[in-house]
């Protein structure tokens, strides 16, 4: 019995010394040089795009994943920046999690690739590359990057607005741009009254138009007439992805001493839609004035000799008179003609 006695003890600190090895096992996150990196392919390297593909398929993404040295939830960016700028700038695509692929439509990569400010119409050289991270305290390691060629296009569309402020004269109805074609337009129109009446219409004419659903909401081919919410220079936003219209307050101005309102009152400026700039024709005095948006110093710009910088030096008037004024905002320019 006591040599029996024995055995099962020795069984039991065999057993027990095993399951501590066992416990004692664990998972251990490589360090950074034994990390490794997803690995990304592409479906083409050399991509034209054009309308006339936008809704097929003209870019795959596949990725094998990355290795933090433990299974751990990994999450992976697909990042867009211009070849040569060390993706100093990036365009970053979400992959959802547990999905090792990604497809682009025509319209989806020409948007992507157009917020890199590239031009449209010719060849740009592209990398893409993969950013896998498991937490913001572990850095995150990137793949090789994928060179790739890709042509964008001008993928700009535009609504128009015929209404009451431009006697419904729909030929030179001014307009609001989308400039990727996304389906969200916006565009400044200055309207002289509150409640001034007016549509909207994809074409410059009656076949088709949006009218008021009530609650910031528009309806094609249906509806009364939209409404103006206040008078003056106003930014509409319209999305007709979920058919809502928005308002918002935009003008520039001019102040200054040697303008009719002082230092303490703006001179409103006039916004041409086709050409989007802000004009206007003020009577000056010899002194200074800066242009400033919305009424509020928040914005201000100023300069010299037709050059224009945000917070800029007041703009010198050295003669008295009337003046034709044009702002670019866009440019960050101006001209200013004595009549």
């Amino acid at each position: 019995m006591k040599t029996l006695t024995y055995l099962w003890l020795l069984i039991g600190i065999v057993f027990t010394l095993q399951s501590c090895d066992k416990d004692e096992t664990k998972t251990v996150l490589l360090d950074e040089q034994s990390r490794t990196s997803a690995v990304l392919a592409v479906s083409s390297s050399t991509i034209v795009l054009s309308k006339e593909v936008a809704d097929q398929t003209m870019l795959q993404i596949r990725l094998s994943p990355a290795s933090f040295g433990y299974q751990a939830a990994i999450s992976n960016t697909l990042q867009f920046a211009v070849k040569g700028s060390n993706f100093a700038e990036v365009k970053e695509v979400i992959i959802p999690n547990g999905q090792d692929s990604l497809d682009f439509t025509g319209d989806n990569l020409n948007t992507q690739v157009l917020a890199l400010n590239v031009p449209t119409g010719e060849p740009t050289a592209i990398e893409v590359r993969i950013k896998s991270s498991i937490s913001g305290s572990i850095a995150p390691v990137y793949s090789t990057p994928v060179s790739l060629e890709i042509t964008p296009y001008a993928a700009v569309s535009y609504l128009y607005v015929p209404g009451a402020y431009q006697n419904w004269v729909i030929e030179v109805a001014e307009s609001l741009i989308s400039p990727t074609s996304n389906s969200i337009y916006t565009g400044i129109i200055y309207f002289p009254e509150a409640d001034s009446e007016f549509k909207i219409t994809p074409l410059r004419d009656w076949a088709q138009s949006f009218g008021d659903a009530g609650d910031n909401k528009i309806i094609l081919n249906g509806g009364g007439n939209i409404k103006a919410p206040r008078a003056g220079n106003l930014e509409l936003t319209v999305n007709t992805n979920n058919n809502t219209i928005a308002y918002a307050d935009h003008s520039w101005g001019v102040i200054g001493d040697a303008t009719p309102g002082g230092w303490g009152a703006d001179t409103d400026m006039r916004y041409d839609n086709a050409n989007q700039v802000w004009k206007v024709t003020v009577d000056f005095v010899v002194g200074n004035f800066k242009f400033r948006k919305n009424h509020d110093w928040g914005t201000n710009l100023g300069g010299a000799n037709g050059t224009l910088s945000a917070g800029g030096a007041d703009i010198a008037v050295s003669q008295a008179g009337t003046y034709d004024i044009i702002l670019d905002v866009t440019n960050n320019t101006y001209t200013l003609v004595k009549k």
